[in-house]
């Protein structure tokens, strides 16, 4: 399980988890698509009405409902929904007088589930902030995908959202860790583009994808037709670039499993 997260707002994530699950369903994976912002755009951008959002994320989190309740089969064969709606922004303030309030998600998917028999991959796409809602998926997922804008500040962003999952993994999931970083919007036409990359790829380092998504007008109209780029455009730069994405994702995932067992079977 992955959850795709970054504190700041409007660098993708959103586009980011719709169109990866896109492209792992298309070569034949079974993808659970966990929309837990309020905002619903992952919703919006599968094709979802907002009439259809309820039973959602907010009643699951909240055992109001039922996994099986919650889920929407999209129009992507291999690839389901469990939509987010608008009540989904007072879990917060639910949240709080909760018992184990940072692991109603994980408990939820967790013992009695069968969510990783099911689906081969789960996303989460989580809101634009480190509140409970985000908190209870970076306590259910294995590892966190972080999208980060080619801009100047880009940085900044990504260093708060370190700390909190350092934090997460010492006190609430140990075996947390940051998948990868997956520079978005990049236009190597603009010298501020090319220095916060290099920079990016300085600090971090292999933990960055080496395929980064281009600026690219495409991926800015498919969520008003309700359909993922790959869809909407396969053709466009935008989409070729998800696919390569989806492409790298698949062998870094695989080389991980094959690590973890490496190290398991070492005496």
């Amino acid at each position: 399980m992955f959850a795709i997260a970054n504190q700041k707002g409007g660098v993708g994530k959103t586009t980011t988890a719709i169109n990866l699950a896109t492209a792992l369903a298309a070569v034949g994976e079974k993808v659970l698509l966990i929309d837990l912002d309020p905002q619903g755009n992952a919703s919006t951008g599968l094709g979802v009405s907002r009439s259809e959002r309820s039973p959602g994320s907010y009643e699951f989190l909240l055992g109001l409902a039922p996994l099986a309740d919650c889920i929407r089969v999209s129009q992507i064969p291999g690839l389901d929904v469990m939509p987010a709606a608008t009540a989904l922004a007072g879990a917060e303030i639910e949240l709080i007088d909760l018992e184990r309030r940072e692991h109603r998600l994980a408990d939820a998917l967790g013992e009695g589930s069968d969510v990783r028999h099911r689906w081969t991959t789960v996303l989460v796409d989580c809101p634009p902030s480190l509140g409970l809602v985000t908190l209870n998926a970076l306590v259910a997922v294995d590892a966190v995908l972080v999208p980060l804008q080619a801009e100047f500040l880009a940085l900044e962003g990504i260093g708060a959202l370190g700390t909190t999952i350092e934090r997460v993994k010492k006190r609430l999931n140990p075996r947390l860790h940051i998948a990868g970083v997956v520079l978005t919007m990049v236009d190597r036409r603009m010298t501020l583009s090319q220095q916060v990359e290099a920079d990016v790829r300085a600090h971090y380092g292999e933990l960055v994808f080496g395929t980064t998504i281009p600026r690219n007008v495409r991926i800015a109209e498919a969520p008003s037709h309700g359909l993922p780029v790959l869809i909407y455009d396969n053709a466009c730069a935008g989409a070729q670039a998800y696919i390569l994405l989806a492409s790298e994702f698949i062998r870094r995932r695989r080389t991980a499993a094959e690590q973890v067992t490496a190290h398991e079977q070492t005496p």
